[in-house]
C-alpha cells in the first residue's frame, strides 16, 4: 500500500498556463558606450587582477573597466 505525502514545494490543484511576461534576454542587456583601447600593463598587475577575478567569480577586464570608471567618476567632479 502506498502512502501519499504532501510537499509544500509542489503545486496543489489544477495547473494553468500563464502568459510569459519576461522580456527576451537581448532586451535585458544594457549596452554600454565603450571604446576599444590597447593598454600595456605590468605582468604583476595583470596577475593580481586575474587572481582577484577568480576569487570574486568575474572577469579581470571587467574589474579593470570598473576601476577606471570609478577613478574617472571620482576626479571628474
Amino acid at each position: 500500500m502506498s502512502k501519499r505525502t504532501s510537499d509544500a514545494d509542489f503545486p496543489v490543484g489544477r495547473l494553468t498556463r500563464t502568459k510569459d511576461v519576461l522580456p527576451p534576454p537581448d532586451k535585458l542587456v544594457v549596452p554600454e558606450d565603450t571604446i576599444k583601447v590597447t593598454l600595456l600593463l605590468s605582468k604583476s598587475s595583470v596577475r593580481f587582477f586575474k587572481q582577484q577575478a577568480v576569487q570574486h567569480r568575474t572577469k579581470y577586464q571587467r574589474m579593470l573597466r570598473e576601476l577606471v570608471d570609478r577613478y574617472t567618476e571620482q576626479f571628474s567632479k
